[in-house]
């Protein structure tokens, strides 16, 4: 007699639909962290066996959706999970929300406005309003660039957890082995940079080129991406000190501008 071939229903059960929703509240724990996580804060935070904890971060690891940190006892959210950021902003079309904003900062600044976005561990540009200036910069929409070089990769950077800007300054150091880095001034500018709100960067990641970047936000205060105004290096090194300062503020009102839209976007 053959074998009557067996359903799997646990999807349609109270039992899965439970399972579920545990593997949805680990995945939102990673998402709200800022940090690596164990099993053991997990369990407590979401009052869960470590067990049933250990069994689905094996389970979102075998994916890679998380990862063990090497040396610790913690996991990180994994390769697999980067994905989900774009997918989830294009379907957002941020571009679209902050077309108006990149718009107005390149008319009232008359250089060249950009959107980039947080990927990763890297920054991509999203989108740009060019200047309409004859001598002017223009960005390559879509390729990725490292966080640790440029005013909009370190309006960024200085936002995100201690050990992500480490990295960043350990890439650095193995793209410019002949460069004598200064761990000290460079973590002193990711200060100053949250201190003022915005970065600047001149001659720094494209000879010739300046920008003045500041960071959006989503409605937790996670860095999301950055806003800059670009230019040539000229226009930006001749500038008075006033008239840079006055450059800065649109630049970070634009910024907020953004975290603004996004955060009532979120509400509706």
């Amino acid at each position: 007699m053959a074998a009557t071939p067996r359903t799997r229903v646990a999807a349609e059960t109270p039992s899965g639909t439970e399972s579920a929703d545990r593997v949805a509240d680990v995945l939102i724990s990673f998402a709200q962290s800022d940090r690596a996580l164990g099993v053991s804060e997990i369990a407590r935070n979401l009052q869960l066996s470590k067990s049933v904890v250990h069994r689905i971060l094996q389970s979102l690891a075998s994916r890679s959706i998380v990862q063990p940190v090497a040396g610790e006892s913690t996991y990180s959210l994994g390769p697999a999970a980067i994905g989900f950021g774009p997918k989830a902003w294009s379907q957002l079309d941020i571009r679209s929300l902050a077309a108006p904003v990149l718009q107005s900062l390149r008319d009232q600044t008359r250089e060249t406005a950009t959107l980039s976005l947080l990927v990763g561990n890297r920054r991509v540009y999203l989108d740009q309003y060019e200047s309409p200036q004859e001598v002017k910069m223009v960005v390559e929409i879509g390729p990725q660039y490292p966080l640790h070089s440029g005013a909009s990769s370190l309006a960024i950077l200085a936002f995100l957890p201690h050990h992500i800007a480490g990295e960043a300054l350990e890439e650095l150091r193995e793209a410019s082995p002949d460069v004598d880095l200064d761990a000290g001034a460079f973590f002193a500018r990711l200060g100053e940079i949250r201190e003022h709100g915005h970065a600047t960067s001149l001659n720094e990641r494209n000879t010739g080129a300046a920008s003045i970047a500041a960071p959006f936000f989503d409605s937790a205060n996670r860095v999301l991406g950055s806003v800059s105004s670009s230019g040539p290096a000229f226009r930006y090194s001749s500038t008075a000190d006033d008239d840079h300062a006055v450059h800065a503020r649109q630049v970070v009102s634009a910024a907020r501008s953004i975290t603004r839209i996004l955060e009532d976007f979120a509400v509706q």
